[in-house]
């Protein structure tokens, strides 16, 4: 149970300095969101908690395929923002994510990328 609370307290602590790096810069707050610093824990928690280097691996195989159809999220969300306000655009965002995401998936699937 001490693991568990250990786990996430870290996992939260990097959300709320992203955040508040965010407020005082931009520019670092994207730099330091971009990087991949969610995805490196979880590979840290998997291999601490034992999980098989296959196991880790593909974990790993699958976030590239998914960070992909996220991208344009990126892009579409200032312009939207702009002209709708945060939660339209939000939820446009995030809606146009799920759509792209899943021609990607459809796409992917004929070159032998399983990703559904």
């Amino acid at each position: 149970m001490v693991w568990l609370i250990t786990k996430y307290a870290i996992t939260a602590a990097m959300v709320v300095l992203i955040s508040e790096l965010a407020k005082r810069s931009d520019r670092l707050g994207g730099l330091v969101a971009a990087l991949p610093l969610v995805t490196v824990l979880v590979l840290i928690w998997m291999k601490i908690e034992g999980q098989t280097q296959a196991k880790i691996a593909s974990h790993a195989w699958y976030t590239f395929w998914y960070v992909v159809p996220t991208l344009p999220m990126f892009l579409s969300f200032p312009f939207l923002y702009q002209r709708w306000g945060f939660w339209p655009a939000l939820l446009a965002s995030c809606v146009m994510t799920v759509v792209i995401f899943l021609g990607y998936a459809s796409v992917m699937k004929r070159f032998g990328v399983e990703l559904l």
